[in-house]
């Protein structure tokens, strides 16, 4: 049972008027230390797992690097939880790049340099193609039946990437930002094109999400749970539709709806 993503652990439960001793399953939660030439950049809590593909994304979507082979090399130390990244330049200045910094598996203020890079990362999409209500609803219920560790554990985020039909790769995390890193650091060390790509999502559409989505360069962001409000205003300036609450045989569009191509079979036609 034990592995880069959950652990058994010891513990006592209270269940039906008794105390019980048992062993549970519990998500790892540990720090990541990346240096990058040298400098220790920051410091990352994260589940270790696909932690190269979270490097790569995390250094693309601050504006380090824009592709793969920027990177002349990286090497991962898991049992010390350090990441060691040699480029080939640093856009950052020398004072950024040195500041050493936590990146907390929350959204929103932990993540203390969070509006540095959004401006020359951040894409807007132009061209994305449409997809009916029901391959949405599918989309959803195959990224919630493929979700074992987040079934075992309770404590973990997923981020699919799909085509219309079917998921590509999935990857959980505890931060919801990490896991749509890794995503992002999929694609690019392997070349996936995402214009026709679509991100299936467990957590709520915060504005670092929607971010990480738009970094990505991905046109349709579908959640089971929420947005807010910014996340919302930004879907709209950067041509990205944002679906939530896809639960059952329902779900809401908050932005660009003109892609969401309804089911004659769910309107009852």
């Amino acid at each position: 049972m034990e592995n880069s993503v959950m652990r058994k652990q010891a513990i006592v439960k209270y269940d039906i008027g008794e105390f019980l001793e048992v062993e549970d399953v519990v998500a790892i939660e540990a720090p990541l230390t990346i240096v990058i030439n040298g400098e220790e950049f920051a410091t990352m809590l994260c589940t270790p797992s696909h932690l190269e593909e979270l490097v790569v994304g995390f250094l693309a979507a601050e504006g380090l690097i824009r592709t793969y082979k920027e990177i002349q090399k990286i090497t991962i130390d898991e049992d010390k939880g350090f990441a060691y990244v040699k480029l080939e330049k640093v856009s950052l200045s020398t004072s950024d790049a040195t500041t050493k910094r936590v990146v907390g598996s929350c959204c929103g203020k932990s993540r203390q340099f969070y509006f540095q890079s959004d401006v020359k990362t951040a894409k807007t999409v132009v061209k994305c193609s449409s997809i009916s209500v029901e391959q949405c609803i599918k989309l959803m219920r195959k990224m919630q039946e493929g979700s074992d560790d987040y079934q075992r554990t309770g404590c973990l985020h997923n981020a699919a990437l799909c085509t219309k039909d079917d998921i590509v790769i999935s990857r959980s995390d505890i931060g919801r930002h990490n896991a749509l890193d890794k995503i992002y650091g999929y694609c690019l060390m392997n070349g996936v094109g995402v214009r026709d790509k679509v991100i299936v999502f467990s957590g709520r559409i915060s504005s670092e999400v929607l971010l990480k989505v738009s970094k990505i360069g991905i046109g349709i962001l579908l959640s089971k749970s929420a947005p807010t409000t910014l996340a919302i205003e930004l879907a709209e300036d950067l041509g990205i539709t944002a679906v939530g609450f896809i639960r059952g045989q329902r779900l809401n569009v908050y932005s660009r709806s003109d892609r969401i191509i309804c089911d004659k079979e769910l309107k009852g036609d």
